[in-house]
């Protein structure tokens, strides 16, 4: 039997997180969201989000969680479990943990992050934790989309519902040959 891929070193359970995050250099990001299915978008933001820090950790809503978001009775997509691999597969991504509540609130209490992030469909005062990450020093921040791009959109597309094309992005251009 083959040992497992490093990347699941990165995944840990909430009642292991206080343990773990000791070991991460500091700044620590603290981001979180459902990441259903992955796309240039969000591994762009996360690049970003780890660049303002030593150390990512990304916080993935439970399915349950997920589901009361509103994106869908099918949604996620992706089970936790396959969700949290392959964020967790990402270089830019240090550990991956997951909450059941409708925010991360207490986990974000419990790390204690130096920076706290969201997407630029968050304003900074509308971002649940920010009072208390600013109330220990800390800092908040919105990192602006810089691809356009929509997992409910995608679904759609997929699903063959028209005028998804633009959330999925423009098609790529083939290289010319010659």
């Amino acid at each position: 039997m083959q040992a497992p891929p490093p990347f699941e070193a990165k995944l840990c359970a909430p009642e292991r997180l206080d343990e773990r995050v000791r070991s991460l250099a500091r700044p620590l990001v603290f981001t979180n969201g459902v990441f259903d299915l992955l796309h240039r978008g969000h591994v762009t933001y996360l690049a970003r989000a780890r660049a303002l820090g030593a150390s990512l950790l990304v916080a993935l809503n439970s399915d349950a969680s997920a589901r009361r978001l509103g994106k869908g009775a099918d949604r996620p997509l992706n089970a936790l479990a396959d969700r949290a691999a392959v964020v967790a597969a990402l270089g830019d991504v240090d550990l991956v943990t997951w909450f059941d509540g409708d925010t991360p609130l207490a986990l974000i209490r419990g790390v204690r992050p130096e920076v706290l992030v969201k997407g630029g469909d968050w304003r900074v005062g509308d971002i649940v934790g920010g009072d208390e990450v600013r109330g220990w020093g800390g800092t908040v921040r919105s990192i602006p989309f810089e691809h356009q791009r929509s997992t409910t959109a995608l679904v759609a597309r997929i699903r063959g519902r028209s005028g998804a094309r633009s959330a999925a992005g423009p098609a790529p251009r083939r290289p010319r040959r010659g």
